[in-house]
């Protein structure tokens, strides 16, 4: 009897056992087999998932000097082209533009990246390349009676400025400034320097520009996106008129079209890159 129950807890203890290492070799197996499983889905995730970049971005190109300085003038402007022809052609009765320019916004070579490019069309020099009058603003704007110039503010006070060239209809040329942060006139003056064979010119150069500015704007914005800072009526060294536009882009270049001033087709474009 008590041989019998010595066997029987003997192979109680032994099935025990058995019972304790299978548990383990399944739970090893579980172990393994999700431990696989992760393992797969993770590297499946990764070949979805492109990997984070850990290198910082490189820094923008650096502006040149040109392209600083018309960033520093355009953030400043508030009035646009369409706006500042508006008040100088307003300025002279029945008066039509034949030039506006954003002064400070490449003064320099204001001429230079055109052939074509004879100058302003008085026969004069521009008005942007002058130094600016001085004084007190005229309230009116207007030019007085004897031809002679308003005491003007200075445009370093006013901020950035539109200089204009308005022709009348026998070409005399008058020059507006108009403040481009609020709008306002600063000056309107006839310019004192001007001869006959100078205001036959412009009537002239009036008289064949079927298109006007405003049109060659928009050409010229419809090929190249960017704000006008300038339109000059130029001869097409004696093929017809253009309408030369200044077109600066988000890259803050500057691109000059040549514009046909009777058909608005652009004829000629070039991009400043400094």
């Amino acid at each position: 009897m008590n041989s019998a129950s010595s066997r029987s807890r003997t192979l109680k203890t032994v099935g025990a056992l058995g019972m304790a290492a299978a548990a383990a070799v399944l739970m090893t197996g579980c172990g393994q087999s999700s431990d696989s499983a992760t393992s797969a889905a993770t590297s499946e995730a990764a070949k979805v998932v492109p990997q984070k970049q850990t290198t910082s971005p490189s820094a923008s190109a650096e502006l040149t000097e040109d392209q600083q300085e018309r960033k520093k003038v355009l953030d400043a402007t508030k009035v646009t082209f369409d706006d500042a022809a508006t008040t100088a052609t307003g300025e002279v009765a029945g008066g039509k533009l034949v030039d506006l320019d954003l002064e400070g916004v490449d003064d320099d070579d204001r001429e230079s990246p055109s052939p074509t490019a004879t100058g302003s069309p008085t026969g004069t020099a521009s008005p942007t390349g002058t130094a600016s009058p001085t004084g007190t603003a005229s309230p009116t704007g207007t030019a007085s009676p004897n031809g002679t110039s308003s005491p003007s503010a200075s445009p370093g006070a006013e901020g950035p400025v539109w200089v204009a060239e308005v022709a009348e209809k026998d070409g005399t040329v008058h020059t507006v400034r108009i403040n481009a942060v609020d709008g306002k006139v600063i000056e309107a003056r006839v310019d004192a320097d001007q001869d006959a064979d100078d205001k036959k010119e412009t009537a002239d150069r009036l008289a064949q520009a079927t298109q006007t500015p405003q049109q060659a704007a928009k050409v010229a914005t419809e090929k190249k996106k960017g704000t006008v800072t300038s339109v000059s009526l130029d001869d097409n060294e004696g093929n017809g008129v253009i309408w030369q536009v200044d077109v600066v882009g988000s890259d803050w270049k500057k691109t000059t079209f040549d514009v046909d001033a009777k058909n608005d087709t652009i004829i000629r474009e070039e991009t400043d890159n400094d």
